[in-house]
Protein backbone atom coordinates (compact mmCIF):
# COMPACT_ATOMS: atom_id res chain seq x y z
CA UNK A 1 0.00 0.00 0.00
CA UNK A 2 3.44 2.59 0.67
CA UNK A 3 3.98 1.73 -3.09
CA UNK A 4 0.98 2.73 -4.80
CA UNK A 5 -0.43 6.42 -5.09
CA UNK A 6 -3.51 5.85 -2.99
CA UNK A 7 -3.85 8.10 0.19
CA UNK A 8 -2.75 6.31 3.09
CA UNK A 9 -5.25 6.21 6.61
CA UNK A 10 -6.11 4.68 9.23
CA UNK A 11 -9.58 4.00 7.24
CA UNK A 12 -7.43 2.42 4.25
CA UNK A 13 -4.72 0.19 5.87
CA UNK A 14 -7.88 -1.26 8.14
CA UNK A 15 -9.79 -1.45 5.12
CA UNK A 16 -6.98 -3.17 3.13
CA UNK A 17 -6.30 -5.61 6.05
CA UNK A 18 -10.10 -6.27 6.83
CA UNK A 19 -9.44 -5.08 10.56
CA UNK A 20 -10.71 -2.54 12.88
CA UNK A 21 -9.34 1.20 12.67
CA UNK A 22 -9.21 0.45 16.68
CA UNK A 23 -7.09 -2.09 16.24
CA UNK A 24 -4.73 -0.13 14.19
CA UNK A 25 -4.54 2.72 16.99
CA UNK A 26 -3.95 0.14 19.93
CA UNK A 27 0.23 -1.00 19.02
CA UNK A 28 2.25 2.09 19.26
CA UNK A 29 4.59 0.65 17.22
CA UNK A 30 2.02 0.28 14.26
CA UNK A 31 0.21 3.34 14.62
CA UNK A 32 3.42 5.44 14.61
CA UNK A 33 4.17 3.21 11.23
CA UNK A 34 1.11 4.44 9.61
CA UNK A 35 1.26 8.16 10.69
CA UNK A 36 5.30 7.76 9.27
CA UNK A 37 3.91 6.80 5.78
CA UNK A 38 0.65 9.08 6.08
CA UNK A 39 3.46 11.68 6.29
CA UNK A 40 5.84 10.57 3.58
CA UNK A 41 2.47 10.87 1.10
CA UNK A 42 1.64 13.78 2.20
CA UNK A 43 5.39 15.50 1.34
CA UNK A 44 5.19 13.29 -1.87
CA UNK A 45 5.40 16.23 -4.96
CA UNK A 46 2.59 15.69 -7.08
CA UNK A 47 4.36 14.01 -10.56
CA UNK A 48 4.67 16.20 -13.29
CA UNK A 49 3.56 15.36 -16.73
CA UNK A 50 5.85 14.07 -19.25
CA UNK A 51 7.67 16.71 -21.61
CA UNK A 52 5.67 15.63 -24.38
CA UNK A 53 2.57 16.12 -22.75
CA UNK A 54 3.42 19.62 -21.48
CA UNK A 55 1.11 22.78 -22.69
CA UNK A 56 3.94 25.20 -25.24
CA UNK A 57 4.47 28.86 -24.19
CA UNK A 58 2.48 29.57 -27.74
CA UNK A 59 -0.65 26.97 -26.54
CA UNK A 60 -1.17 28.59 -22.98
CA UNK A 61 -1.10 32.14 -24.89
CA UNK A 62 -3.60 31.04 -28.08
CA UNK A 63 -5.93 29.34 -24.84
CA UNK A 64 -5.47 32.78 -23.10
CA UNK A 65 -6.33 34.48 -26.09
CA UNK A 66 -9.34 32.51 -26.88
CA UNK A 67 -10.76 32.40 -23.07
CA UNK A 68 -10.01 36.39 -23.31
CA UNK A 69 -12.02 37.00 -26.50
CA UNK A 70 -15.18 34.74 -24.95
CA UNK A 71 -15.24 36.81 -21.50
CA UNK A 72 -15.65 40.18 -24.11
CA UNK A 73 -18.30 38.37 -25.75
CA UNK A 74 -20.46 37.01 -22.80
CA UNK A 75 -19.64 40.40 -21.38
CA UNK A 76 -21.10 42.47 -24.38
CA UNK A 77 -23.74 39.81 -24.53
CA UNK A 78 -24.33 40.69 -20.99
CA UNK A 79 -24.39 44.39 -21.54
CA UNK A 80 -26.84 44.20 -24.57
CA UNK A 81 -29.58 41.48 -22.33
CA UNK A 82 -29.43 43.95 -19.40
CA UNK A 83 -30.53 46.70 -22.31
CA UNK A 84 -32.94 44.67 -23.17
CA UNK A 85 -34.61 43.93 -19.77
CA UNK A 86 -34.59 46.92 -18.75
CA UNK A 87 -36.26 48.36 -21.81
CA UNK A 88 -39.07 45.26 -21.13
CA UNK A 89 -39.39 46.27 -17.67
CA UNK A 90 -39.94 50.07 -18.64
CA UNK A 91 -42.41 49.21 -21.41
CA UNK A 92 -44.15 46.90 -18.89
CA UNK A 93 -44.27 49.38 -16.13
CA UNK A 94 -45.62 51.94 -18.91
CA UNK A 95 -48.58 49.73 -20.22
CA UNK A 96 -49.10 48.84 -16.30
CA UNK A 97 -49.47 53.03 -15.44
CA UNK A 98 -51.64 53.63 -18.58
CA UNK A 99 -54.04 50.72 -17.95
CA UNK A 100 -54.94 51.74 -14.57
CA UNK A 101 -58.59 52.55 -15.18
CA UNK A 102 -58.90 48.59 -15.90
CA UNK A 103 -56.97 46.56 -12.95
CA UNK A 104 -56.03 43.90 -13.95
CA UNK A 105 -54.78 41.26 -11.04
CA UNK A 106 -52.59 38.08 -11.28
CA UNK A 107 -54.72 36.82 -8.52
CA UNK A 108 -58.33 36.76 -7.64
CA UNK A 109 -59.60 39.87 -5.23
CA UNK A 110 -61.85 36.74 -3.12
CA UNK A 111 -60.18 33.63 -1.90
CA UNK A 112 -62.69 30.70 -0.95
CA UNK A 113 -61.24 29.09 1.59
CA UNK A 114 -62.38 26.18 3.89
CA UNK A 115 -61.27 26.68 7.72
CA UNK A 116 -60.52 23.33 9.27
CA UNK A 117 -61.54 22.30 12.22
CA UNK A 118 -59.64 19.83 14.84
CA UNK A 119 -60.99 16.87 14.59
Amino acid sequence: MADSNSAVSFETVAREAAVSRSWLYAPPDLRAQIEQLRAQHRQRPAAAPPERQRATDTSLLRRLEAATDRIRRLEQDNRELRAALAQALGEHREAAITSRSTPSRDTPTKLTSKILKPC
